[in-house]
């Protein structure tokens, strides 16, 4: 047992304020301090402070504590482990032996956090005296790294061998049950003993706000066929859509300036932190959650958003712009010359000048847009114009604040001159459409709820989320009697937009997300398939029918049915018609084709849903309904009268562009038979 004394000990160390300040933007009121509570959603303050009295009391929801009881709400702990992080952290000595708390879960999380730190000792060696990591310490140096910054990020590197962190783990008595429940490592496809998750990798240790490894990034070195990284999994200290590369370091600064900076990549953070310009984070290879957003207004009220000048760049951009406004932050942007990112710009030109690029360039969402627009040349086109304003429109939708929308609003209308009435109107139907979506997304969130209170436990746990969306859809056809049941069938072009993504990679993959979402498809299947793909680029993990062909069922199954075609065409065909019939020959072409015919369906659907729901009498807000619909049937006849052309605008790389304005060329038949 840890003595009382000790306990009060610890307690009249530890400074309250600056333990709630890792996680609450905190002002001075009186002798108290306050800000939004970290335990519920608020807009206005009611989370108070009262260090002279050593507890923490918010109005709102009623939560409170002293400051043991806020580290075990925050980080998931008991109170020893709350005991002995504000012990190490304010130098109070603890005895070494203390009853175990009587948790499971508490010594499996503390064992985690022990294999993390014992990996990132151990990558960090390697990197410095490894012959293997030559490579690695060159690149680092390339990038103007010195020991002293390896050493502050914990920069390490994780040899080729099969299980190196493994078998030095075994000599140190670390458990292989703490190394796998930390994903460190991997079992063995041949069925015995496991093997290390990074290999042959540059590693960037992961922090939480205190300062604790929770994972690891990996970057793959030379010009090896690999994903460029790869994260740590999930785990029971890890959740990647909650978690900020360098907000450890960034959140003192954060919080005197009000502003943080988000960059791309790890090395974007390292580098500008060490020219100088300290308040700036990543979003883990992730593209921005509203966890994350959360978690960065806890320490400011503005965010300038920095990301590469490229297509995929500028696209992660704008779809970080609505969670950032949904938040109530004060949105900017800044695009950065083109060929550059944060980490060589810094590099190149110093903190001097990116200081006065960000004070120059910086823009407010909606300038951002309509200059990006005409910057493309695509201000004179009244349809593209139009969708600049409507893309405008429906981020200001996001602001909670109807002052804020309002001043937007008229932002707005000095740039485009189209009437303050027009757009408010519109305005008003992206809100109500905004709200609508809210709601179905409650009403499936408890549906969901109820589904997983009321299901028998199997007693087993599927691979993962999609593959249990494989398996219900299974479970859940009626049995046949006498034969087995014909395999569903599926919408083609739900199959076409699979294949397309699968076999023309990355660039196709980006194109076709960002036209449609999963909740269109049909199929539960493949809409689960397409949120895995969506869910592999994001983590630049490789995509290919050969990747998913080594992956767990359903995945080969669906590949069958996906990428190979039910008919062949006639191999006389060519001689007779002169037409050589190549389903990928023109893959942005189909694409575009296809994409129509989805949207069509999904129209389609979505409007015999709403009839069904008119029918109901005791329908709530029918007005709202029929306008849904309304716009709907509006929408499907437009899509129905328009070329696909029209429809989808053309892919940005001058590559695909090429491949897919090839034009179709026929022979005619004396030209056929020369």
């Amino acid at each position: 047992m840890i003595p009382d004394d000790k306990k009060e000990e610890v307690r009249e160390a530890s400074d309250l304020v600056e333990v709630v300040g890792d996680y609450v933007k905190l002002k001075r009121s009186g002798r108290s301090w306050k800000g939004l509570c970290p335990f519920h959603d608020e807009k206005t303050a009611s989370f108070h402070v009262t260090p002279d009295m050593g507890i923490y009391k918010c109005f709102g929801c009623g939560e409170s504590g002293d400051v043991f009881n806020f580290v075990m709400e925050m980080e998931g702990v008991g109170f020893t482990e709350a005991l002995r992080t504000l012990a190490d952290r304010y130098g109070v000595s603890l005895p070494k032996q203390e009853e175990p708390e009587h948790d499971e879960e508490h010594h499996l999380r503390e064992g985690i956090y022990h294999a993390l730190r014992f990996a990132g000792v151990y990558y960090y060696r390697q990197l410095l005296e490894s012959e293997e990591a030559e490579q690695a310490r060159q690149y680092l140096h390339q990038r103007g790294y010195n020991r002293q910054i390896m050493k502050t990020y914990g920069l390490g590197y994780a040899p080729a061998g099969g299980d190196s962190l493994l078998e030095s783990a075994r000599g140190s008595n670390i458990n292989e049950e703490y190394l796998r429940e930390a994903g460190l490592i991997k079992p063995s496809k041949r069925g015995e003993g496991f093997y290390d998750t990074f290999r042959g990798r540059l590693m960037f240790p992961i922090f939480n706000p205190s300062g604790k490894v929770i994972a690891f990034a990996g970057r793959v070195l030379g010009n090896q066929k690999a994903a460029k990284y790869i994260n740590s999994p999930q785990t029971r200290v890890y959740n990647k859509s909650e978690v900020l590369y360098g907000v450890n370091f960034a959140r003192n600064e954060i919080r005197k300036t009000g502003e943080v900076l988000l960059v791309e990549g790890y090395t974007d953070v390292i580098s500008l932190q060490q020219h100088g310009v300290i308040p700036v984070v990543a979003s883990s290879g992730t593209s921005l959650t509203p966890q994350q957003v959360k978690l960065l207004h806890r320490y400011g009220e503005a965010i300038t958003m920095i990301y590469d000048s490229d297509s995929a760049g500028v696209a992660a951009m704008k779809r970080g712009i609505n969670i950032a406004l949904s938040e109530g932050l004060d949105v900017k942007l800044l695009e950065l010359p083109e060929g550059e990112d944060p980490d060589s710009f810094v590099r190149q030109f110093g903190e001097e000048a990116f200081h006065e690029l960000k004070k120059e360039g910086a823009e407010d969402f909606v300038s951002y847009l309509v200059h990006k627009a005409q910057a493309e040349g695509k201000w004179e086109d009244p349809s593209a114009k139009k969708k600049v304003i409507s893309e405008a429109l429906r981020s200001i939708a996001h602001m909670p604040d109807p002052v804020g929308r309002e001043t937007f609003v008229q932002h707005l209308n000095k740039l485009v001159k189209v009437g303050d009435r027009a757009l408010f109107e519109e305005l008003g139907k992206v809100r109500q459409e905004l709200a609508e979506q809210e709601a179905r997304a409650r009403r499936r969130e408890k549906m969901r709820a109820r589904r997983e209170s009321s299901a028998p436990d199997t007693g087993s746990e599927l691979p993962d989320r999609h593959t249990r969306a494989f398996e219900e859809r299974r479970s859940s056809a009626p049995p046949r009697e006498g034969r087995p049941a014909p395999p569903p069938r599926r919408p083609n072009y739900e199959k076409t937009l699979i294949r397309l993504m699968l076999s023309e990679g990355r660039e196709m993959v980006a194109y076709i997300g960002s036209y449609c979402n999963e909740k269109q498809f049909q199929d539960e299947e493949l809409r689960a398939f397409y949120d895995d793909i969506i869910e592999r680029y994001k983590e630049e993990e490789e995509i290919s029918v050969e990747a998913y062909s080594n992956r767990e069922q359903p995945y080969p199954k669906l590949l069958g049915e996906v990428v190979m075609e039910r008919h062949s065409i006639s191999e006389r065909h060519h001689e007779k018609t002169g037409v050589k019939i190549d389903p990928n020959r023109h893959p942005y072409r189909v694409a575009k084709s296809t994409l129509r015919l989805f949207h069509l369906d999904f129209f389609v659907r979505s409007i015999n849903e709403l009839t069904d729901k008119l029918a109901d009498e005791e329908v709530e807000d029918r007005q709202a309904v029929l306008n849904t619909k309304m716009e709907l049937q509006n929408k499907r006849t437009f899509y129905m009268r328009s070329h696909p052309d029209e429809l989808f605008e053309d892919p940005d790389s001058d590559a695909v562009k090429a491949s897919s304005d090839k034009v179709f060329e026929y022979k005619m038949k004396h030209e056929r038979e020369e």
